[in-house]
C-alpha cells in the first residue's frame, strides 16, 4: 500500500483540522509535502471535473460559487508549504518546491484552459443581466470570467499549448531566481580581525557581529553579512570607508558575479518569455498585458504619476548630495561622495541638524514594545484585541501566535509573527495568508490565518531586539497588510482580504506608517528597554522635525527601482538584451545621480522576478499618493488622538476606513477610494509629507 492511501498519517491530510484550521506545523516534516500536494492536486482536479461536467444547466451557484469554493485542501497545503519555504527554508524545501511547482502550474493551466468549465462560466456571464445577482456576486462573475480570458481560455489550441510551456518555464525561473538570491546572501561572510577597523561602530552592532563570528567558529573576529541588519550600522557609523564600500557592494552586486548563482541569464530568459506571453495575447508589451486590471490601467498612467514625484525627489536628492559632499570634503579633501558614503554623512548631518542619531532612538524601540504599540493602535482605531496563544503549533520556535477578536469577543482571525533573520529566510519583510477569509455554503464565516514576517535585529546576550526607526515603520507597514487580511468581510475567498489590484494593496499597509510617528502612538510603545522610561517629548519632537530629512534619497532610491521595472516591462524585443547595459541605460535616461544606488539592482530584484510585482513596483508610489491623502482625512478635524486620553477623535473616519478594508476585492478599488474620499487622490499630500512642496 502506498503512502497516498494512508492520508491519516500525514498531518497535512488529517481528517480533523486543528483549531482555526491552522497547519500542524509541529508535526509536518518536509517529506510530508510531496504526498500532500499529490493528494490535494488530485482532489482539486476531481472537484473541477465535477463542476465542468455537471449535467445541470450552468448557474451562478453550481458554477461560480462552486469554483470559488473548490480546492480547500490544496489551499491548506500551499498555505503551509509556501510560508515555510519563504520564512524557514532549506535545500530540501527548495528541492520540493522545484518538484511540485511544475505540477501546480500545470494544474492552473488545466483549469484555466478547461473548455467545458469556461463554457459554463461564459454562459452565466453572457446571461448575467437576466440573473438577480448582488454586487459581490456580479464582481465574482466578472473577475472570474476576466481571469479565464487573460489566462488563455479564448486562445487557439496551438497558442494554449505554447502558453502552458511559457508558464511552466517562468515558474521554474522564478523559483531559481529566489534561490540564487538567498544562496548569495547566505554565502557572503566578511570577517574583520582588527577592532581598529570598526571605529565609530556602536557597541551593540559590534556585539552582534562578534556573536555572528563566534557562531561561525571565529571568536577572534567580527563577522558581517550581506543582510541589512548586519551592514546598515556599518554604513551609518563606521569610519572605515573601505569596509563601508566592501559591504555595500557585496549587497548590491549579489547574483551578478557569474557562476551558478548569477541571475542575469535568468532575467534574460524571463523577459523573453514575458514579452512572448504578452504578444501571444495580442499586447505589444508585458506592461500592457499586466496592467489592464490595475488602478493605473496602463504603463503611461503609472509613468505619469512616477514622474510627478520623480523630478521633485531628484532635485531634493541633488541638494542632499551637495550637503554630504561638503561634509566629506572636511574629512577627505578632493574626494567625491560615493554611495557607501551617503549613509555615513547622513548620520553626521542628522546629528548636526537635529542633535539626533538612530543609536539614541533604538533603546526606546524594543521589538515587543513596538508590537504592543502596533496592536494598541488597532485597538484604538478598530476595537481589536490581541491575545497570545501558546498551544498552537509553529514552524520555528521564534514564531509567536495571537488570537484577534473584536469588541464583542468574536474571532477576527489568527496572527503569526516571525521577526528574526535566519539562514533559510528570504530577505525583507512581508505578510502571507495561510488561510483566506470566506463564508461557506452553510453560511459559516471562516476567519483568516495571517503571518507577518520580518528580518529585524536578533536579541544578543546583553540586549533585546532593538529596532531602528525604519524597522518600526516596517513593522507598522506589514501589520497594515495583516489588518487588510484580518478585517475581511467578503463572501468569496477569491475576493477577500488583500485580493485587490497591486497598486491598491499597498495603501492599507503604507497608511499605518503615518501613525507610528504620531506622539500619542509613540507614547504607547517607545519605552527605554533598561529603565522603562517613556521616550521624552524632546526626542519625539526631534523625530517629527526630521521626518522630511533625507527624503530625496529615500524617494529617488525607490522611484528609480519603479522606473527600472516599468522599463523592463515595456520591452518588445529581447534578441540583443543585456541586463547590465539595460539597467545602466535605464538609470541614465531617468537622470539617476551616481551617489545613490537604485534600491534593487536587477539581479536581486525579487519583487519583479519572484513575488508578482512585475510591472507593478510603481504600486508603492501609487499607493503612497493614496495613503497620504487618506491619512489627511484622519487629520481634517484636528489632532487624530486626544492628548489626554489617547483615544481617537474622529471615529467616523476610522469606521469608514475599516469599511474600506473589510471590502477586500468585492468592489472596484477606484469605487472604494471614491466612497472613502469623495474625490480622486491628490499627489500634493505625498509631496507635502516628503517636504518637497509647502
Amino acid at each position: 500500500m502506498t503512502a497516498c492511501h494512508r492520508p491519516e498519517k500525514n498531518p497535512l491530510l488529517a481528517p480533523e483540522p486543528l483549531p482555526y484550521n491552522v497547519p500542524a506545523f509541529d508535526r509536518i516534516r518536509p517529506e510530508h509535502y510531496k504526498e500532500a500536494f499529490a493528494v490535494a492536486v488530485n482532489r482539486m482536479r476531481e472537484e473541477i471535473d465535477e463542476i465542468a461536467n455537471n449535467p445541470e444547466e450552468p448557474t451562478f451557484q453550481n458554477t461560480l460559487e462552486a469554483y470559488d469554493r473548490a480546492g480547500a485542501l490544496l489551499q491548506h497545503v500551499e498555505g503551509a508549504f509556501f510560508n515555510v519555504l519563504e520564512a524557514d527554508g532549506s535545500d530540501e524545501m527548495d528541492e520540493i518546491a522545484e518538484h511540485v511547482q511544475p505540477g501546480l502550474t500545470l494544474l492552473a493551466d488545466d483549469i484555466m484552459l478547461n473548455k467545458k468549465l469556461f463554457q459554463r462560466i461564459k454562459k452565466v456571464y453572457d446571461e448575467h443581466e437576466q440573473l438577480d445577482l448582488n454586487d459581490e456576486q456580479m464582481r465574482l462573475l466578472t473577475e472570474t470570467y476576466r481571469a479565464f480570458v487573460m489566462r488563455g481560455a479564448n486562445l487557439s489550441e496551438e497558442k494554449q499549448q505554447l502558453l502552458r510551456e511559457i508558464n511552466q518555464e517562468l515558474d521554474l525561473l522564478s523559483l531559481q531566481f529566489g534561490r540564487n538570491v538567498v544562496a548569495e546572501t547566505n554565502d557572503y561572510k566578511y570577517f574583520v580581525t582588527d577592532e581598529n577597523d570598526l571605529r565609530g561602530l556602536p557597541q551593540s552592532a559590534k556585539q552582534a557581529a562578534k556573536e555572528e563570528a563566534i557562531n561561525a567558529g571565529r571568536p577572534d573576529a567580527w563577522l558581517f553579512l550581506a543582510k541589512r541588519t548586519s551592514f546598515t550600522p556599518v554604513l551609518q557609523y563606521c569610519e572605515n570607508r573601505d569596509l563601508r564600500r566592501e559591504l555595500l557592494l557585496a549587497y548590491t552586486t549579489r547574483c551578478n558575479h557569474g557562476g551558478e548563482h548569477d541571475n542575469k541569464p535568468l532575467i534574460q530568459r524571463t523577459m523573453a518569455l514575458r514579452v512572448e506571453k504578452a504578444q501571444l495575447f495580442g499586447f505589444e508589451t508585458p506592461a500592457d498585458y499586466i496592467l489592464q486590471d490595475a488602478m493605473a490601467h496602463n504603463a503611461k498612467n503609472a509613468y505619469d504619476l512616477l514622474l510627478q514625484v520623480w523630478q521633485p525627489s531628484l532635485e531634493a536628492a541633488k541638494k542632499e548630495a551637495a550637503e554630504r559632499q561638503a561634509l566629506l570634503e572636511q574629512d577627505l579633501p578632493g574626494e567625491k561622495l560615493q554611495p557607501w558614503d551617503w549613509w555615513y554623512y547622513t548620520e553626521k548631518l542628522r546629528k548636526q541638524k537635529y542633535d539626533l542619531n538612530e543609536e539614541q532612538l533604538k533603546p526606546y524601540f524594543e521589538l515587543s514594545n513596538v508590537r504592543r504599540g502596533v496592536f494598541g493602535l488597532a485597538t484604538k482605531l478598530y476595537g481589536l484585541q490581541f491575545e497570545p496563544i501558546n498551544d498552537l503549533p509553529v514552524y520555528n520556535k521564534e514564531v509567536e501566535v495571537f488570537r484577534v477578536t473584536d469588541t464583542e469577543g468574536k474571532l477576527v482571525g489568527i496572527l503569526y509573527t516571525d521577526y528574526f533573520p535566519r539562514a533559510g529566510k528570504r530577505p525583507g519583510a512581508w505578510m502571507n495568508n495561510i488561510c483566506n477569509q470566506y463564508v461557506d455554503a452553510q453560511g459559516i464565516d471562516h476567519r483568516p490565518v495571517i503571518v507577518n514576517v520580518g528580518n529585524f535585529n536578533k536579541p544578543t546576550k546583553d540586549n533585546p531586539s532593538l529596532l531602528s526607526m525604519d524597522d518600526v515603520e516596517t513593522m507598522f507597514h506589514e501589520f497594515g497588510h495583516a489588518l487588510h487580511g484580518l478585517l475581511s468581510r467578503a463572501h468569496y475567498q477569491s475576493l477577500s482580504g488583500t485580493n485587490v489590484p497591486r497598486d491598491f494593496v499597498e495603501m492599507p499597509s503604507q497608511i499605518m506608517e503615518n501613525f507610528c510617528y504620531e506622539p500619542e502612538v509613540m507614547r504607547t510603545y517607545a519605552f527605554h528597554y533598561k529603565t522603562g522610561e517613556l521616550i521624552p517629548d524632546s526626542l519625539i519632537e526631534k523625530i517629527n522635525r526630521q521626518k522630511t530629512f533625507n527624503q530625496g534619497f529615500v524617494e529617488t532610491e525607490l522611484l528609480s527601482a519603479s522606473i527600472l521595472d516599468l522599463d523592463y516591462h515595456l520591452l518588445t524585443d529581447t534578441a540583443s538584451f543585456d541586463v547590465e547595459e539595460f539597467e545602466r541605460k535605464s538609470l541614465e535616461k531617468m537622470g539617476m545621480i551616481p551617489q545613490i544606488i537604485v534600491r534593487y539592482r536587477s539581479t536581486f530584484f525579487n519583487h519583479i522576478f519572484t513575488t508578482g510585482y512585475e510591472a507593478g513596483y510603481y504600486s508603492y508610489t501609487w499607493s503612497a499618493v493614496l495613503d497620504a491623502d487618506a491619512f489627511a482625512a484622519f487629520k481634517e478635524k484636528g489632532d487624530i488622538f486626544d492628548p489626554q486620553t489617547g483615544e481617537i477623535n474622529d471615529k467616523e473616519t476610522a469606521q469608514k476606513f475599516r469599511h474600506l478594508l473589510e471590502q477586500g476585492g468585492t468592489r472596484d478599488a477606484q469605487d472604494l477610494w471614491q466612497e472613502f474620499r469623495s474625490r480622486p487622490a491628490d499627489p500634493k499630500f505625498l509631496l507635502q509629507r516628503k517636504g518637497f512642496i509647502e
